[in-house]
């Protein structure tokens, strides 16, 4: 497991999630946001009147629900509000991040 850091234009979330995510975040998220949400009929919840509506945490529902099921993520740590021009703090400078 690593972390990776989320966020829908707001807080920044730091997960941990299974090595395979961390290394290609923004495949995964792209297949999450592009893919699964409009296509899957099991994403019809988040189909409100022609406009998908999610966040940070219906990605990780996603990967623990259907991707990942034995290696469940989790959150590790609200760093709160960051500009996207500010670096993170230490220890997750050098995490993959991913902004819905």
């Amino acid at each position: 497991m690593k972390n990776v850091v989320l966020s829908a234009d707001g807080d920044r979330m730091v997960y941990s999630v299974p090595d395979a995510v961390a290394d290609q975040l923004e495949d995964y998220c792209m297949e999450f946001c592009c893919h699964w949400l409009p296509e899957s009929p099991h994403a019809q919840r988040y189909r409100i009147n022609g406009v998908l509506c999610y966040n940070e945490t219906d990605f990780i529902d996603y990967l623990n629900r259907w991707i990942f099921p034995e290696q469940p993520s989790v959150l590790v740590e609200n760093l709160g509000w960051i500009e996207f021009d500010q670096p993170l703090p230490e220890p997750y400078g050098n995490c993959p991040q991913f902004n819905f």
